[in-house]
């Protein structure tokens, strides 16, 4: 058993696809079933939801009769504001306030691109 602890945020990114709720729930469900003393947080909207700070704790439940449904039960949406430097910044501070020590981002190349830039201001993804 571990006893880390944290906050996780998970966000879905870019086009909707299938396995991203199974995506997300393996997540909260690893972080739960193991006994990790890790609180994982589910942000709406993709990386829009981080600058509008659009964050839930996501429970056993939260994640429950969700692998029938296609698509992502966070959503996404794209973030012109984001795509700018001092947006990646702006969420880099704003995911530090909220303690979110890790990122997970769950989409493609777009998602990646995001995330490694999002890297660079401190954010472990």
């Amino acid at each position: 058993m571990s006893t880390k602890k944290g906050k996780i945020g998970v966000l879905t990114s870019g086009g909707d696809a299938p396995g991203m709720n199974a995506a997300i729930r393996a997540v909260v469900r690893k972080a739960i079933c193991n006994g990790v003393k890790v609180k994982v947080y589910g942000i709406r909207r993709g990386y829009n939801g981080i600058l509008h700070r659009e964050m839930d704790l996501l429970t056993f439940k939260d994640v429950s009769e969700k692998l029938q449904h296609g698509g992502t039960f966070l959503f996404t949406a794209r973030s012109a504001e984001f795509r700018e430097i001092e947006g990646k910044k702006k969420a880099a501070e704003i995911l530090k306030e909220m303690g979110i020590d890790t990122l997970i981002v769950i989409g493609g190349d777009g998602s990646f691109t995001g995330a490694k830039n999002l890297s660079k201001f401190g954010v472990n993804i």
